[in-house]
């Protein structure tokens, strides 16, 4: 594959800050009515990948995504939609990812790339050795997980890896072996052969084919996008990008002060995005943000995790979840939950009309896992904490939909 830059085409359109918000926003999910028969497995599909994450405050990341766009939908049933008869697997995206089966053919040169490399992290001691290990026991025994081989550490450290655990995340990096669903949060690994369905179990796509495919997912997932989204979403180089871009069916358009190439999905141009805007929280792992650059330039909105900066450092919360209202960022809220209460440990909101959805999102959230009581801790604004505090008591009983 050539790594020159084709010349870019003149852009088909012309684009404003507002369009191209909402272009995202419906190819998200989170503008017009939700297909409620497709489901979580609906969700997955037109995302493209659920970015798995071990933090669950008031669940898990994968949890949350379907839940911003479908409402409360029972966590159960999250689970199985994603894991039960072979709609999904577990691979490197954007992330450590849930994605529909149907793109496993399209993670091929990936798995090609990390078979070239030989290694990713660890090395093993004995590969051949290991890696037959674990596929006999796959073999005959089935699904299992790390434990179930044997164990996923030496004693030591977290990433001090047994050589079972190098093994088997090793064969999962190069395709022999899929990890068919979480069990307690635990990896559970299959045989390939045995887990993806015949039509896709083959890795003969070339890796234009390849890139192709994911660039022209990705694009549909966002509705329009810089060659950086494009690229960030599965995590592909640029020059990956740039190979393939003008073959994905993608066309450039241009968006105001934006200020570089973007391309959009046609299908997204055809029709204007009309519909109910979401009310709800959003998970900082959530496709929609999850690309900070991109979320700072649609919805002129910065945000950053901040589970890893040391307490005294951080500004908005451990786990900070932007509220979504009107097709905009306009707040958010660290949550926890205290028994059968959901505490908002800190909120902060841009303006005072920001109070009645984000007391609408918190009794939705609260209602949704269990809670019957919704509390606020901290919200530095006294006018802004006077008006939720108000809109907590006046809405408690809302709905969303």
């Amino acid at each position: 594959m050539t790594t020159e830059t084709p010349p870019l085409p003149p852009p088909v359109t012309a684009l404003s800050r507002d369009d191209a918000r909402r272009l995202a926003l419906r190819a998200q999910g989170l503008l017009g009515a939700p297909d409620r028969r497709a489901g979580v497995r609906g969700v997955l599909r037109q995302l493209g990948a659920v970015q798995l994450d071990t933090i669950s405050v008031l669940a898990r990341s994968h949890e949350l995504v379907p839940y911003a766009r479908l409402g409360p939908v029972s966590r159960p049933a999250v689970e199985a939609a994603y894991w039960s008869d072979t709609h999904s697997f577990e691979y490197w995206s954007h992330a450590a990812c849930i994605l529909p089966i149907e793109e496993w053919p399209h993670f091929a040169f990936r798995r090609r790339a990390r078979r070239a490399k030989g290694h990713r992290w660890h090395v093993m001691e004995d590969s051949e050795r290991s890696c037959a290990a674990v596929v006999d026991r796959l073999r005959a025994d089935g699904p299992l997980t790390t434990s179930e081989l044997g164990g996923g550490r030496n004693g030591g450290e977290w990433w001090d890896w047994s050589e079972t655990k190098i093994a088997v995340e090793w064969l999962l990096d190069t395709g022999e072996v899929v990890c068919t669903q979480r069990r307690a949060w635990k990896r559970v690994y299959d045989l390939a052969e045995r887990a993806v369905p015949d039509p896709l179990l083959h890795d003969d796509l070339d890796d234009a084919e390849c890139l192709r495919r994911l660039v022209a997912q990705a694009g549909a997932a966002m509705g329009v996008a810089t060659r950086a989204d494009l690229a960030d979403y599965h995590r592909l180089k640029a020059e990956q990008v740039d190979a393939v871009v003008a073959d994905s069916g993608l066309v450039p358009v241009e968006v105001e002060g934006w200020g570089k190439p973007a391309w959009a999905d046609p299908a997204a141009l055809a029709a204007p995005p009309r519909g109910r805007h979401r009310t709800t929280l959003l998970s900082p792992f959530d496709s929609l943000i999850w690309d900070r650059p991109r979320a700072e330039r649609i919805f002129g909105f910065t945000h950053r995790l901040e589970a890893y900066v040391p307490r005294p450092q951080r500004i908005h919360g451990y786990f900070a979840m932007p509220l979504l209202a009107g097709g905009r960022l306009v707040g958010r809220v660290d949550p926890a939950r205290e028994g059968s209460t959901l505490v908002a440990r800190q909120v902060s909101m841009q303006g005072p009309k920001a109070a009645a959805p984000m007391a609408r999102a918190l009794w939705e959230a609260a209602r949704w896992v269990g809670c019957d009581a919704v509390r606020v801790d901290r919200c530095d604004d006294p006018k802004l904490a006077a008006a939720l505090h108000a809109e907590l008591t006046h809405t408690s009983d809302h709905t969303t939909d």
